[in-house]
């Protein structure tokens, strides 16, 4: 492939670049990419903002992670959070600091996935900003979307006695970052070796290619159930539920043998000496909706394929306990990557 330096194009060039062929798709976007900024209409809604800044190195490694996978996820974790306020997402806005080591082919890869992205969301992308940075690559963005007044949800809703409630299933994405962390590990020591990816793609794909739970916020909504409280799970169960237990002043009860996992994800943590629930409270990255709701709205979801029924709230904000599969009673702990690994390692 022909490189092209991102000097050869200015600044301006390389913004219209990777900008062209941009469509509108959203109602409440009334100027995109093109002038000083951007002009939204909240078309009589609120309008529900959120950004997040990935440094190379820090949030991502591109030994593993193809920059079009990159771009989409980026994307995607910035919607989840739009979905984590009961929202649908509609704009978002982009930042780049870009080194020299990037050729505007490779920019073009990222933004490849941040358009396809917006394109399976029905999400504009309506400016950014590009500039140099000394090492590296940094990507912010900024997601935007509508919701109506009465149905916004924070963490702060949640009452003693509503259900804990989660959508999808917990550590894979975890699980897949283990398989390709070991796999640049061999690459290492032999660089020759071809990787063992083939019977890891679902775990795979819930690192690289996560997605976010709009059809969550649709399907709640047709169902007439707004939960009291919500968060997306990015850094894992145990830690949002610790988010939605300080922010609503309550404590919390969750059941070990009601957690949602895929078999593979499963069979994966055991092959690596993992706890499978551990990978499932602390792994991170799973993008799944957990919320409260009212027991009265039991009946609509109980049934539903996406949801499992996780626990519920108490009385005592400092009360946080799961209950094991055998019925014993643990403190219920947000440890993080490391701790897992240092706990099973």
């Amino acid at each position: 492939m022909d490189r092209t330096e991102i000097q050869d194009l200015g600044e301006f060039g390389l913004i219209a670049k990777l900008t062209e062929g941009i469509e509108k798709r959203q109602p409440s976007t009334l100027l995109g990419v093109g002038d000083d900024a951007a002009v939204i209409d909240p078309m009589g809604k609120r309008l529900v903002v959120s950004t997040d800044l990935l440094v190379e190195g820090v949030h991502f490694d591109l030994s593993y992670a193809p920059l079009k996978h990159l771009g989409y996820k980026a994307v995607i974790a910035n919607l989840s959070d739009i979905c984590a306020m009961n929202a649908l997402p509609t704009q978002i806005v982009v930042g780049l600091g870009i080194s020299n080591r990037f050729s505007v082919e490779a920019l073009e890869e990222l933004y490849a996935g941040m358009k396809l992205a917006c394109e399976l969301y029905e999400v504009d992308l309506v400016g950014g900003d590009t500039t140099s940075s000394p090492s590296g690559l940094s990507l912010s963005i900024t997601a935007m979307g509508l919701v109506e007044a009465d149905k916004i949800v924070t963490r702060s809703g949640a009452k003693a006695g509503d259900l804990l409630v989660v959508s999808g299933e917990l550590g894979s994405a975890y699980m897949g970052l283990q398989v390709l962390e070991r796999e640049k590990s061999v690459f290492k020591e032999a660089p020759t070796a071809q990787p063992e990816l083939e019977d890891h793609a679902y775990i795979l794909e819930r690192q690289l290619k996560p997605e976010a739970r709009t059809d969550i916020v649709r399907e709640l909504s047709d169902l007439g159930v707004k939960p009291t409280s919500m968060i997306d799970i990015s850094d894992g169960l145990a830690s949002e539920c610790m988010h939605l237990m300080a922010a609503s002043s309550v404590g919390v009860r969750v059941y070990e043998e009601k957690l949602p996992i895929d078999q593979k994800t499963y069979d994966t943590a055991r092959a690596f000496n993992l706890d499978p629930t551990l990978c499932m409270l602390s792994g991170g990255e799973d993008y799944e909706l957990l919320f409260t709701i009212s027991p009265d709205d039991y009946e609509k979801l109980r049934n539903h394929p996406k949801l499992s029924f996780i626990g519920h709230m108490v009385e005592n904000p400092s009360e946080r306990i799961m209950v094991t599969k055998s019925g014993s009673e643990v403190e219920l702990k947000a440890q993080g990557w490391d701790g897992i690994n240092k706990n099973n390692g």
